[in-house]
């Protein structure tokens, strides 16, 4: 591709997504806000998250997929004794047992034991499709079908704070890990449930959300107040 073909839209923009709209709603956002044909992201983020998604723009979707593949990092909190079908807040509780007594030490003893190669079940209330259909769709439907596991690597999994039933935590792991799965499996494994209640992504391969600007303040940009905020394509293709 000659160097004459790239424009200054071509490439991509660190945005620092709000809690509410989908991933796919921040892409139409700004699609529709600045006229650009080919706008994608690297790497969905549920509606409740937060935080960094990273938006390539014209020639710089030929990028996502290997921007995407990047490693990650979350933080959020985690409440115990409660289980959701979603594995998260926005679900039902499907079941509520008592919190025994655990100090921040045995609980990241726990924690410890997902440190590694996983293999981790999707759930169901996810994107996956089964048959073209979304797991969503199904699990809106009561259905529950048998899902894959996948092979997944957490690089580092740390409660930092603990006030019953609340923990706050840090997790470093590898793309497509559900970090609400992690939450729910913690939480059988301590034998009490628990689900994600919050959850923001921090860091992205080499980007970090100190770096992005708010979906918002994005909007309220000029297309040349944006030109300056864009990483051009030869330089991500390089980096």
């Amino acid at each position: 591709m000659a160097l004459q073909e790239f424009t200054a839209l071509d490439g991509a923009i660190l945005i620092d997504k709000p809690a509410g709209p989908t991933s796919h709603d921040v892409v139409d956002a700004i699609r529709r806000k600045f006229n650009i044909k080919k706008v994608g992201h690297c790497g969905t983020l549920d509606p409740a998250a937060t935080g960094l998604l990273i938006i390539v723009l014209g020639r710089g979707t030929k990028l996502s997929e290997r921007l995407m593949s990047d490693d990650k990092v979350y933080e959020g909190t985690i409440k115990f004794g409660e289980t959701t079908d979603s594995y998260d807040a926005d679900g039902e509780i499907t079941s509520s047992l008592p919190v025994l007594p655990m100090t921040l030490e045995e609980l990241n003893t726990a924690a410890g034991e997902f440190i590694g190669d996983i293999m981790q079940t999707p759930p169901m209330v996810s994107a996956i499709k089964k048959g073209g259909v979304p797991l969503y769709k199904l699990a809106r439907k009561g259905i529950e079908v048998e899902r894959e596991a996948r092979l997944i690597h957490i690089y580092n999994f740390r409660l930092t704070a603990y006030e019953e039933p609340v923990a706050t935590f840090r997790l470093a792991c590898t793309k497509g890990t559900y970090v609400r799965s992690v939450a729910h499996d913690l939480g059988q494994k301590l034998g009490c449930g628990a689900h994600l209640t919050s959850l923001r992504r921090s860091v992205s391969g080499k980007f970090d959300v100190s770096d992005a600007i708010p979906l918002e303040a994005v909007l309220r940009l000029s297309e040349k107040e944006l030109i300056a905020r864009v990483m051009p394509f030869l330089k991500l293709a390089a980096s």
